[in-house]
């Protein structure tokens, strides 16, 4: 009983280390959301869903990839157990994002790939990272492995889509269906650059037509009136 209970206490840390982990990912994330929000005025990120695989999960990886059941053997070869998906509105907001998270200095990363440059076969579009940060516990700290999945709305319909028709069934999806979702894939990229392009000449238009009211600072919707003297004054550093 007692070592049960010792191994219970060691698998509970181990897997309240990538639930901090996570939401240690959540915080920058919602950091960088908040901040386009005040001081861009644009918010790239449509929406972001975090999950932690079950013991149960991790246990079916394991064994599916023939790695031993011990949790060192979990921590060096499952990268995916914290994971985070975010979803933008168009594509140049997904590298911008990604750059901004690969450039904090407490994120290491581990692993990048590019679905979007060089999508899968299936025509699967999506952007990963595998990002590695420090989780500070009691007596010890923890470098744990977090996925981040970066992707548009139409890149996620998609996937979200293809996800149910594979388990509807089980993984033996009829040929002509393969081929309507690859042909679906090639709409949805096709859809997502000509809404960059449009987004793009909005941009354009609003730099050259819109006055910003430089003497006016928006907090938590409280407005500021920002003396000249003081904005005259103050030096930008580099």
């Amino acid at each position: 009983m007692k070592n049960l209970r010792v191994l219970k206490a060691e698998l509970t840390r181990f897997m309240m280390t990538y639930k901090f982990a996570l939401d240690e990912v959540n915080t920058k994330i919602d950091i960088l959301k908040q901040e386009f929000s005040y001081i861009h005025e644009y918010n790239p990120i449509e929406h972001v869903k975090s999950r932690l695989k079950s013991p149960e999960s991790i246990v079916q990886k394991i064994y599916r990839k023939g790695y031993p059941l011990t949790l060192s053997a979990i921590r060096e070869n499952i990268q995916d157990i914290a994971g985070i998906r975010i979803t933008c509105s168009f594509i140049s907001d997904i590298y911008e994002l990604s750059n901004m998270l690969q450039s904090q200095k407490d994120i290491t990363v581990i692993d990048c790939n590019d679905y979007i440059k060089s999508p899968k076969p299936n025509g699967y579009q999506s952007l990963h990272l595998i990002l590695q940060v420090p989780v500070f516990m009691s007596d010890r700290v923890e470098m744990v492995c977090v996925e981040v999945q970066i992707r548009t709305i139409a890149m996620d319909f998609w996937a979200s889509l293809e996800h149910k028709i594979y388990y509807k069934y089980n993984k033996e999806v009829p040929q002509y269906l393969v081929e309507e979702l690859k042909e679906a894939a090639n709409t949805a990229a096709q859809l997502d650059r000509k809404m960059e392009n449009i987004h793009k000449e909005m941009l354009d238009i609003k730099n050259s037509d819109e006055e910003e009211d430089i003497y006016e600072l928006v907090i938590n919707n409280e407005k500021f009136q920002l003396p000249f003297d003081l904005l005259s004054t103050l030096k930008l550093r580099s």
